[in-house]
Order: C-alpha cells, then sequence, then structure tokens
C-alpha cells in the first residue's frame, strides 16, 4: 500500500466526522488478508494522527504517558514488561528531551535508564529546589542589608506620642515597612523591644502595640531569651522564658559545688567572681529591681542557698527592696510587696526575702541595723504579751526571729569587717534573749555557719591566720597594741577567734594573764560570746563587766540534767572572782593559814594571792541572789556528786566517774566557802540558819567577856536546839543509844576556825608585811607617792590581821568553854565503847576527813579535843586503833582526791600519836591520866583513880608499832592486788603520812620492795601509776 496520506479535513473536524472516519479506515485496513501488511499499515494511521495533532506537545505528551506506564509497570510482578518499558523509553530518547523525563520519571527509572548517577542524590537535590523555590521567603534581618526600611521603622517608632498617635495607627504604618521592604518580622519585634526599653514611661503604648503585633507569646518569649530585662506587665510567662536562659540550672548547682570545694582548701587563694554571661542573674537583677518578688523568688528558689545573693548588684537589689518593703509609706509600686505595718506583717515576705539574702545582708547596714532595731522592739513586746491567744502568735514570731539571727544576722555581720557599731546594735537585740537561745545561736555560728558558703569559708581561713598572726606576738609588754588587734578582729568572729585563743592557751597557761589584759577592746557581743567558753571565764568576768546571770542558770540547767562536765565553769569563775581556790596540794603552812579569818585565808592560804576582789565578788554575789541560784546551785550539785556515781557510774569508766564526783564535790566545797564568805547577815538569814549570836550582841551592847560569853551560849541553844532535833530523823533510833544528837551536831557544825587559832599563820604573816614596808622604804627607786600608799596598804592589811586574831581567839575561848560544859553528855555509851566508837568513825569522821584538806585536819584535831576534854565513854586508844588497822577498805573506796584527803588524815593523826610516843613526858601529861587511855572498853564512868586500867609508856610503844604494821600490811595488800584504783590510792596516801610513816626500818624496807615492783611492772602499762610510784 502506498504511503498514507490522512486528510486535512479529518483533523479539523475530527470531534464532528474526523474521528468516524479515522476508525472507519482503520476496520478496512484490518480486514486485509496479510497480517505483517495489517501492522505497518495501522501503525502508519497511527503515527500520521499523531503527527497531524501533537506534533507541537509530543514531547510533554509522551512523558506523561511514560510516568502514567511507569507507575503501573512498577506494580507488576512481570520483570519483562518492565524491561519492554525501559527500551521503549530509551527508544524514543531522541523525541523526549531529559529535562521532561526528570521533572515526571520517578528517580529509580531515571537511574536505570542512565540519565542520572543515583537516585538518592537526585531526590535530596529535588527537596533543595523545592524548599528554595517554594518555602524561602525573602526578608531582611539585618540593619545594612534593608537600612532604608529599617530608618523609617525606628522613626516610626521614635516619634512624638504626645499627639493622637495611636498603637493601631502605628501598627498598620510598621506592616506597611514589612511588606514593603522585606524585612523580618522578628527583627522588627527585637527594635519594638529595644525602644520599650528605651521609652520605658510609654508603657500605655507600646504594650497594646506589642500585644496587637504578636500573634502567640512563644514568639516573645524566644526574643527575650537574649532581651529580658524589661520583663513586666504580664506580656509573658517567667516559666516560659526561663527555659532559654542560660547557663542551666545543673551547670549552676555544678559550679556552686565547686566554688564550696575550692574555698576549703584554704591553700589556694579564693576569687568569688560570679561569671558575667550568667543570663538568669541578670534577669533576676531586673526582677528585684522593678519590685516582682514573686518571680524572683521563684527564681532563687532553683538555684543553691545564696548563689544568687553572692552576686553584690543582686544582694544591693535585694536589700533595696527590703528597705522599701519594711518602709510603711512605699506605696508607689504596684509589684512590690505590701509594706509590713505590723511586726505580724514581717512573716508576710520580709523573713523570707532576708532568708534568700543570707549572709549579704552585709552590703547594707543600714537595713542590718533596722531589722535588728525591729527585733529589739519585737523583744520588749514579747516579754510584756500576758494574753494566751496572743502569745502563740508571739512565740511563732519569736521562732522566725531566732532563724533570721542565725541564718541572715550573724552570718552578716562574719562578713562586715570590723563593725564594732553593728556589733553593739546586735548585742542590744540579744541581750533581750534568755541565755539558751544566745547560747545555742553562738554554737551554730561557730559550728555549722561557717561551712554553708564559701565567702564564710574564705573568711573563717583568713581570721584564723590573723589570729594565729597576733597570738604569736603577743606578750605583757605588748598588750595594749595586741589588744586593739584582737577588738578589730573580734568585732566580726568572735567564735573563730576564741576558739584558737582557747586552743593556745590550753597549750600555754602563761598567755591567760596578757590574753586576759589584751580584752579590754571588745564589743559587748564578743563578751558574751566568750562568757559561753569555758576556760578564761574566771578570769574574764573578773576583770569586765559581763552578764553573770546566763552563765549561772546555764550551770543549773546543765546540773537539773544531770550533766556535770560544765561546773568547770562555775569553778573557774568563782576562783578568780572571789579568790577561793580548792585545791589538795596546800602545803602545811598553807592549810594553817586557812583555819583563820578571811584575811589571813587570802593573805597565806592560797597559792596565787587575787587581789582586788571585793568588787567582782560582790557582782557574782548580786547575780546569785537576784536570780535565787545560790540555794539551787548547792543543792543541785550536792545531788549530783551521788548521781555520778549512782546514775552514771555504770556507763562510764571509773577513773572518769571519780574525775566528775572530784570535780562535783570541789566545786560544792568551794562555791559554800564563797557564800559563808560573803553573804551579808541578812542574806544568811533569808537562806541559812542565821548567826543568833551577832542578833543577841547588837540588841545588847555590853563589851565584857561574860556577858558575850553568856550571849555565845544563848544563841547556840537558841539555834542549835532545832538541830537537835531534826538530826534525829537522820538515822536509825540505835545510833542515839550511844551518840547524842548534841554531840552529832556539834561535830558538824564546828570548823578549824572554832577550834584553835594559828598563831605561827598570824606571825608569819605580819613579818611578811613588816619585810615589805622595810624594803619599801629602803627602794630608792619607787616614788614617794607609791611609797606610801604601798604603806599605807600593808599597815592596813596588817591591822586588819591582829584585828581578826584577836577576834577569833575570843571566838575560839566561848567554843571551848561551850564544849567544855556540853561534854558530859555528848556520848552514852548504853551499848560497849568499841560501839560506840564505830558509829563515830562511820557518822561523823570518815564522811567528813575525806570532805576537804582542812576537813581532814579538823577531823584529827576534833579527836584530840576530845581526848583533851576527857569526854566520858570516849576511848581514844580504841579509837586510833581503829583508825589505823582498817585502811584498807576506806582507801579502796575513795577517789583520787579523797585518797589525799585521808591521806592527810593519816598524817595528822600520825603527828600525835608520834608527839606521844616521842617522849615519856609528854605522854604522861597529855594521855596518862585521861579516860581515853582506859584498857577497860566497857561503859563506865571515869573517877581517874585506877592507875591500874591506864595504859602504861611502855604498853603504848609497842601499840604505835602494832599500828605501823598494820598500815603496811594493809598498804602492801593494796601494792599486790593489780587493781588500778588500789594501787594509785594507796600510793597517794604512802605520799602524805611520810612526814609520820614509815618509822619503822624493817617495815620501810618491806614496802620500798613494793613499790620498786609496780615501777617495774607499770612503766609501759600504766604510766601515771608509775610516776606516782616514782614520786
Amino acid at each position: 500500500m502506498a504511503a498514507l496520506v490522512l486528510p486535512t479535513d479529518w483533523i479539523k473536524n475530527w470531534e464532528k466526522s474526523g474521528k468516524n472516519e479515522f476508525l472507519q479506515l482503520c476496520r478496512t485496513l484490518a480486514d486485509q488478508p496479510s497480517d505483517d501488511v495489517i501492522l505497518r499499515d495501522i501503525q502508519a494511521a497511527l503515527y500520521e494522527l499523531s503527527w497531524h495533532e501533537l506534533r507541537e506537545d509530543m514531547a510533554s505528551i509522551l512523558a506523561d504517558v511514560f510516568c502514567i506506564l511507569d507507575i503501573e509497570t512498577s506494580c507488576l510482578e512481570e520483570k519483562n514488561k518492565r524491561d519492554h518499558f525501559t527500551q521503549l523509553v530509551g527508544a524514543c530518547l531522541f523525541l523526549v528531551p531529559d529535562a521532561v523525563l526528570k521533572e515526571r520519571l520517578d528517580p529509580e527509572t531515571l537511574e536505570s535508564l542512565g540519565l542520572i548517577k543515583q537516585a538518592q542524590q537526585f531526590n535530596q537535590k529535588i527537596v533543595k529546589i523545592k524548599t528554595k523555590l517554594f518555602y524561602k521567603q525573602q526578608k531582611f534581618n539585618l540593619l545594612r542589608e534593608e537600612n532604608e526600611g529599617y530608618a523609617k521603622l525606628v522613626t516610626e517608632l521614635g516619634q512624638d506620642l504626645s499627639g493622637n498617635v495611636t498603637s493601631h495607627l502605628v501598627l498598620e504604618s510598621i506592616k506597611s515597612l514589612i511588606g514593603c521592604f522585606n524585612l523580618d518580622p522578628n527583627r522588627v519585634l527585637d527594635i519594638i523591644l529595644e525602644v520599650y526599653e528605651c521609652r520605658c514611661e510609654h508603657d500605655d503604648f507600646f504594650v497594646p502595640l506589642i500585644k496587637s503585633y504578636m500573634c502567640e507569646h512563644q514568639t516573645l518569649c524566644h526574643i527575650l531569651g537574649f532581651k529580658f530585662k524589661f520583663h513586666q506587665h504580664n506580656l509573658i510567662e517567667l516559666e516560659d522564658l526561663y527555659v532559654h536562659l542560660m547557663p542551666l540550672d545543673s551547670t549552676i548547682v555544678e559550679e556552686h559545688k565547686g566554688e564550696i570545694q575550692e574555698a576549703k582548701q584554704i591553700a589556694r587563694k579564693l576569687t568569688m567572681v560570679v561569671p558575667p554571661d550568667n543570663q538568669k542573674l541578670g534577669l533576676l537583677e531586673a526582677l528585684l529591681k522593678i519590685g516582682d518578688w514573686h518571680h524572683a523568688q521563684s527564681i532563687m528558689e532553683q538555684m543553691p542557698a545564696f548563689y544568687a545573693t553572692s552576686h553584690k548588684a543582686i544582694a544591693v537589689a535585694l536589700c533595696q527592696l527590703l528597705h522599701l518593703t519594711v518602709e510603711p509609706l512605699y506605696r508607689r509600686n504596684k509589684r512590690a510587696p505590701r509594706p509590713a505595718e505590723t511586726l505580724e506583717d514581717l512573716r508576710r515576705e520580709v523573713f523570707s526575702m532576708l532568708c534568700y539574702l543570707g549572709p549579704h545582708l552585709s552590703h547594707d547596714p543600714i537595713l542590718f541595723a533596722k531589722i535588728v532595731r525591729l527585733g529589739k522592739g519585737f523583744m520588749k513586746e514579747y516579754q510584756n504579751e500576758n494574753r494566751q491567744d496572743h502569745k502563740e502568735k508571739m512565740d511563732t514570731l519569736l521562732s522566725c526571729f531566732l532563724s533570721i539571727a542565725d541564718q541572715v544576722l550573724l552570718p552578716s555581720l562574719t562578713l562586715m569587717d570590723c563593725n564594732a557599731c553593728m556589733s553593739e546594735e546586735l548585742w542590744g537585740f540579744f541581750k533581750l534573749l534568755p541565755y539558751q537561745h544566745r547560747y545555742r545561736l553562738y554554737g551554730q555560728w561557730k559550728n555549722e555557719t561557717y561551712s554553708s558558703h564559701p565567702l564564710l569559708v574564705k573568711v573563717k581561713a583568713q581570721t584564723v591566720d590573723r589570729a594565729k598572726y597576733i597570738m604569736k606576738r603577743l606578750t605583757k609588754e605588748n598588750v595594749k597594741p595586741s589588744g586593739r588587734q584582737i577588738g578589730k578582729l573580734s568585732h566580726s568572729n568572735p567564735t573563730i577567734l576564741f576558739d584558737y585563743i582557747l586552743s593556745q592557751i590550753q597549750w600555754y597557761d602563761n598567755l591567760i594573764t596578757p590574753v586576759v589584759d589584751s580584752l579590754k577592746y571588745l564589743t559587748s557581743l564578743s563578751y558574751d560570746v566568750l562568757a559561753c567558753l569555758a576556760s578564761l571565764c574566771g578570769a574574764v568576768f573578773r576583770k569586765y563587766p559581763i552578764e553573770l546571770a546566763g552563765l549561772l542558770q546555764y550551770v543549773t540547767n546543765q546540773l537539773k540534767a544531770g550533766k556535770s562536765f560544765d561546773l568547770l565553769i562555775l569553778k573557774e569563775v568563782v576562783q578568780k572572782m572571789a579568790g577561793i581556790e580548792i585545791t589538795d596540794e596546800m602545803t602545811m603552812e598553807q592549810l594553817e593559814a586557812m583555819t583563820g579569818g578571811e584575811q589571813l585565808k587570802a593573805e597565806g592560804g592560797y597559792f596565787g594571792q587575787i587581789r582586788n576582789t571585793k568588787k567582782s565578788s560582790q557582782r557574782l554575789k548580786d547575780a546569785l541572789l537576784d536570780h535565787e541560784l545560790a540555794l539551787p546551785l548547792c543543792l543541785l550539785m550536792a545531788q549530783q556528786r551521788n548521781g555520778v556515781v549512782f546514775s552514771e557510774g555504770g556507763e562510764k569508766h571509773l577513773k572518769l566517774v571519780g574525775k566528775l564526783y572530784d570535780q562535783c564535790h570541789d566545786t560544792l566545797v568551794q562555791f559554800g566557802g564563797f557564800l559563808a564568805s560573803n553573804l551579808s547577815t541578812e542574806d544568811y538569814i533569808k537562806r541559812v540558819p542565821p548567826s543568833k549570836y551577832d542578833e543577841l550582841k547588837k540588841a545588847e551592847k555590853g563589851n565584857r567577856q561574860q556577858q558575850k560569853v553568856h550571849k555565845y551560849m544563848a544563841a547556840c541553844e537558841q539555834v542549835m536546839g532545832p538541830v537537835h532535833e531534826a538530826v534525829v530523823s537522820l538515822h536509825l533510833p540505835k545510833v542515839w543509844d550511844d551518840l547524842r544528837p548534841q554531840f552529832y551536831a556539834t561535830f558538824w557544825s564546828l570548823t578549824m576556825y572554832d577550834l584553835a587559832v594559828p598563831h605561827n599563820a598570824y606571825d608569819r604573816e605580819v613579818n611578811k608585811l613588816k619585810a615589805q614596808m622595810k624594803a619599801i622604804d629602803d627602794n630608792p627607786e619607787m616614788p614617794l607617792n607609791k611609797k606610801k600608799k604601798e604603806k599605807e596598804r600593808c599597815t592596813a592589811l596588817q591591822d586588819k590581821l591582829l584585828e581578826e586574831e584577836k577576834k577569833q581567839l575570843e571566838h575560839v575561848q566561848r567554843v571551848l568553854h561551850r564544849l567544855k560544859l556540853e561534854k558530859d553528855n555528848w556520848l552514852l555509851a548504853k551499848s560497849t565503847k568499841n560501839e560506840t566508837i564505830t558509829k563515830f568513825l562511820q557518822l561523823c569522821l570518815f564522811p567528813r576527813c575525806i570532805f576537804s584538806a582542812i576537813d581532814a585536819v579538823y577531823c584529827a584535831r576534833f579527836v584530840e579535843l576530845v581526848h583533851q576534854q576527857k569526854t566520858p565513854n570516849f576511848c581514844t586508844l580504841l579509837c586510833y586503833d581503829r583508825v589505823f588497822s582498817d585502811i584498807i577498805y576506806t582507801v579502796a573506796s575513795c577517789t583520787e582526791n579523797e585518797a589525799r584527803r585521808y591521806g592527810r588524815f593519816l598524817c595528822c593523826m600520825l603527828e600525835t600519836v608520834t608527839r606521844w610516843h616521842s617522849d615519856r613526858a609528854i605522854y604522861e601529861k597529855e594521855c596518862g591520866n585521861y579516860p581515853g587511855f582506859l584498857t577497860i572498853f566497857r561503859a563506865t564512868s571515869f573517877d581517874g583513880g585506877n592507875k591500874a586500867d591506864q595504859l602504861d609508856y611502855e604498853n603504848f610503844r609497842h601499840v604505835v608499832h602494832k599500828w605501823h604494821y598494820k598500815l603496811t600490811k594493809a598498804s602492801v595488800h593494796c601494792l599486790e592486788t593489780g587493781e588500778y584504783t588500789h594501787i594509785r590510792n594507796i600510793l597517794i596516801v604512802l605520799t602524805k603520812i611520810l612526814p609520820c610513816y614509815p618509822k619503822v626500818l624493817n617495815l620501810g624496807q618491806a614496802l620500798e620492795c613494793r613499790v620498786h615492783k609496780i615501777c617495774q611492772e607499770e612503766k609501759e602499762k600504766r604510766p601515771d601509776l608509775y610516776a606516782l610510784a616514782m614520786g
């Protein structure tokens, strides 16, 4: 068949007739007999049709067809059809451009045709191109990119807003500028905020503008993450903004921990600089400056304690906000906390602000003073408040003020450099608090506060270093300049300073005097801190007018709680303020002086003569009487002495129990001595049995000695009568079958002052004063006025001593006269003399001989006195025999100090025996015709006529030898037990009786051998026993 050409009319009239004509042609061609011809003719017809109809859009139409075929064939399972499709497309590449195929076909098909290298890269490139074409918007963020548009924007926002300019009109202009110049909307918002920052007074214009401009507040939060200083008016939520600020909270916590660790390494230099790029601290500062405490508090709660306020700008801003809050007239800023009108209002906001401020209140001393004065005002109201319903509220406020004092005021004082005014101001508040609260605050200040913040750790290290520098150079010669330095250091950090000074004094006790002299520049608060330390108290209280009531009440409360450790404080205070020492290491001359009057005791009875104690004694006495503590302290100490053994003994080591018992007992004796010597007659009448003799003497002004004796006897009967009746209930009725209550009361009521006058001691002290006056006269370097004063002082002391000696002599004569009249009724001896002596030793002699050193001497002298008075039914020989024969159990049951006193008692008893043993004449004179040396031990009357019943001198010598033997046997037994208490006590007793024992050579050698053995055995095991044995 010839080349087929379709008529042009078919193409033009395709819809009307051309389509049918073409279909008829195809049917005609299909009816031909040859298949090859049919196929070729139909292809030619189709090609012709396509050429006429689609020749302009052929490439695009083919690409669309290929795209559909591509999708269909990719879903078929027959692979050959997919391959045929690929071949078809490949054959048509000359008809369809590559670019058109890349637009329509799948990337994997393009890769198989070789039109692209990798389908994955092609996909990525398509995404980028589509993003660039369809999603990227043309806008300018930098001012230089579109300076004209941004200039017009700034001009629009910076115009005069006083006219009819509204936020709505300006917003329309801004929208026009954004559209005209393609400005970045976020950058436009940023510029609006910057202009608002510069024109923050136009809130009414900018706030509506910003609200109208932005569609959601998150947009503003993202921008204010970098521009946050003027956050207010509830445009955004703090929680939304906070997450965009740097650094992270975890970073801040780690940084804070690192600062504390670095601060604790004192050798390294501390640098407390807050990083300048901390956006959260910047926001916090801005919030505090505008008075937004609620949001500022929420930020500070997420940071470590005091981390934020360690930044000075934040601390100052918080101080300023506190200033305004406590000022009732502050009304202007509606975001600030409501001003405090009453003390109750302080709980609402002020206390929480102060707790966040912490030690950094030191930046504002004026605010510090305001808070302290508010505390003082509160305490005055608290003390005057009696209504129960208000009392509960006041108690709550008190606890709040105590917390502020602990967490804010004291740490802030630490960071104030030598501010004595603030220290005194704080003392004005603290002195109104009970001592328990004050001392607890001081304890927490010293033990806990300094470790709570790196700055405080640094200050503590600096204080200790400075204290070391001062103490190394402190001497008696430079007390004044060193005292000024100590004073400056103590104004802010007294606890650390005094703790270090105390540690030095414990090592070098010769520092006590210069340290005490250097404390004259302290503030009242520093003195109060010093008062709660155990050592130094006595010397400091004596020299400086520090309140005593708190310390005395503290000791009383500790005794109530069953704790005796703090009795050391009372002991030191009484010793330094009243000059009364308690020691068992007295010489015999001192003991002799202690048997005299108060003046003789002060001059010759103590190791250190403490002068000028009159004023300090009066202060101590007034504190005890004003607060009714004298009698309670005596009773509590007496109870605690036994409580140490029976309540605490099982829990503590035996050695410690003994120490505590001795401390309690010694302080009781010392305190009783102070009361006896310092209380007036009127005070004594109120608290202890009155001196009726002084009352009767005042009532009748007779001066004759006989009248004085009669008045003394009448006074004794009047005072001691009720006492005699009272003591009956102390013991079982059968006790009084042998001892009369009168004898029992007489023994316990008398002292060495009543029995003998120490003439030698008085003479010795008078001679010392005379020697001093002669030395003063012979000293050419002493100025005349000073010579005159010293001589007058010595003369006055001499006159006092002589008058005191005379007065004591009269008193002793009256006492001995009374005893002579009473002695016949002392001992009834309804049973044997042995039983009488047993009761006397058990109830009188042994309990009192271990009471004090002077009481040990008294007991020995009282036995001698009863013997000399020729008291009926008193067997002196039996009494001495029982004392020297049975010492093992007594020694074993003593504490260390009691062993010293018991040894002194035995020594005095041995002195008397040794004197009688030394000369027959002395023995015959003092013992030969006395009922105490009768060899008949049954209770009989003594007529003094039967010489055969008396112990003669030679037999007495044998008895004394027996006593020495028994002492040796008991001593050896104690040394060989191996028990610590036995060995220690017997060594102490042997040391005390050395002047009179051992007198027998072989007994002494046996004892020496045992002691030498103790030295060898205990040298490494128990060094204290070794030292005693060597001594």
